[in-house]
């Protein structure tokens, strides 16, 4: 590169007169090599197989899908949409993007020079006391501009440019980053709020059977045809489900309380619908095309902060290379040597300086190698990132297919259960069996449909994971 510098027509003797071309000329032509080359993605990065099985052709995905397009029920579309409009952190997402959107026109402004205008006058007099005659006033006055070009290395203004848009774009991706796990909070608190409305019922339920047994009991015992030790347990029990009672009320209030939080809301109660009005989207149901590199915030950022990285190298190989300086200036004044009593003159005059770094203690040098290491970490984190997403993508899959079948074998056990139940029923209406045993079955079968409300819950919350693992959606 120097070689073809010293073959060039640039002549030393243009720095005396003044000539800026050889000064240009010779400052792009050092600033050449990988500075003005844009970040491309590392092609050794694995991305092959990391969704195992599940990977196949197609344009669809969950990861294409809009929330709105996968929490369907209108109550939860109307609280997410509070969420987004009000939540603190959604506000200061945006503000920072904003910030992000000044710094990067400051780094397209640098390309240009920096004007200053400061205009100064003064007014002198003499008078002498003793010989009691004034002296005309002398008024001298000067309007200067004065031009301040900093340009530096070529390719550090460039990089630092570029680097200023990646970093917008973080914040972008921070922002979706924000949104993708809000909406899947309140997604989340609002089917756990429905799964404990289903319980508590159930609980209640169960409450109500104990509490009709125990009463039964007791007026056996005041006949004579039961003892103290068997009503003194079913108590017991009777007051542990009471407990359980307070406790999913209590839960109620306190996931209520924490939504609310999240909504940036006074706590109140808030408006549901059962989790059997959850639809899962038909995509989460077969097999699914993915393309999560495009979605997912986490690998987003990995990827951002590997693009800073390697405009940050190229930034400390800047330094390598001349740094041109250009300053200018012009002024009207009648203050001008022999002039002074000239109505008004112009001055101008302009400066341009190049400095070539030759050594600087190591610093240079060792900046560049750091700056090497650090790109180098950045792609190794790049390569981390895409491998966990793809974990994370195949771990919800598999807790949504296995609450899937599982479904299937609940949804029998409780069918068999309410069959036995009736039939017990029978028998103690014909008084061929104890209530207990009524009361075990009871037991049996409300013990069976909070197992398919709890794994109802995991489908939901399999999709959720899903839906966040995937990116969070195509907004």
């Amino acid at each position: 590169m120097i070689a073809s510098l010293m073959k060039t027509h640039f002549n030393i003797k243009s720095l005396f007169k003044g000539d800026l071309e050889g000064l240009c000329l010779a400052v792009l032509l050092l600033s050449s090599c990988t500075l003005y080359k844009n970040y491309e993605r590392p092609s050794d990065i694995i991305t092959d197989g990391i969704y195992g099985d599940m990977q196949t052709a197609g344009d669809n995905s969950l990861g294409d899908l809009k929330w709105r397009d996968i929490f369907t029920d209108p109550k939860l579309q109307a609280l997410i949409e509070r969420g987004l409009q009000q939540n603190s952190n959604m506000k200061n997402a945006e503000l920072r993007i904003n910030e992000a959107d000044y710094a990067l026109q400051c780094a397209k402004l640098a390309y240009i020079p920096s004007f200053y205008f400061k205009p100064s006058g003064t007014v002198s007099q003499v008078w002498d006391p003793y010989d009691r005659r004034d002296f005309s006033a002398s008024k001298t006055y000067s309007l200067p501009v004065s031009m301040s070009w900093q340009i530096g290395s070529i390719g550090s203004l460039r990089n630092n440019k570029k680097k200023a848009e990646v970093t917008r774009d973080q914040l972008r991706n921070a922002k979706q980053a924000i949104q993708a796990q809000l909406v899947a909070s309140i997604a989340s608190m609002y089917y756990n709020l429905s799964m404990l409305d289903e319980q508590l019922v159930l609980t209640k339920q169960t409450e109500e059977n104990w509490g009709k047994y125990l009463k039964m009991q007791k007026l056996l015992m005041d006949a004579g045809q039961g003892n103290l030790a068997a009503v003194a347990s079913i108590e017991a029990t009777y007051y542990s489900i009471s407990t359980s009672v307070v406790s999913l009320e209590n839960s109620i209030r306190t996931i209520e309380n924490t939504l609310a939080t999240l909504l940036g809301e006074t706590s109140s109660r808030i408006e549901r619908s059962t989790l059997d009005s959850f639809r899962a989207p038909a995509v989460a149901l077969t097999g699914m095309p993915i393309t999560i590199l495009d979605r997912r915030p986490d690998v987003r950022d990995a990827e951002y902060k590997l693009a800073a990285a390697f405009y940050d190298k190229n930034i400390a190989l800047s330094s390598f290379f001349p740094q041109l300086n250009i300053s200018a200036g012009g002024q009207f004044t009648n203050s001008a040597g022999a002039a002074i009593l000239n109505p008004g003159v112009f001055i101008g005059n302009a400066v341009a300086s190049l400095a070539q770094p030759l050594f600087d203690n190591g610093r240079i040098r060792a900046q560049y190698k750091v700056s090497k290491a650090e790109l180098e970490i950045a792609t190794n984190d790049f390569q981390q990132a895409v491998i966990a997403a793809g974990n994370e993508v195949n771990t919800a899959m598999d807790n949504i297919y296995a609450a899937r079948n599982k479904q299937e074998y609940i949804d029998k056990q409780v069918e068999s259960l309410t069959t036995a139940l009736d039939a017990t029923e029978k028998l103690y209406a014909n008084s061929s069996t104890n209530y207990l045993n009524v009361i075990t079955a009871q037991n049996s079968l409300l013990s069976a449909q909070m197992s398919q409300i709890s794994n109802r819950m995991e489908t939901i919350r399999g999709t959720i994971d899903l839906y966040q693992a995937l990116g969070g959606g195509a907004e």
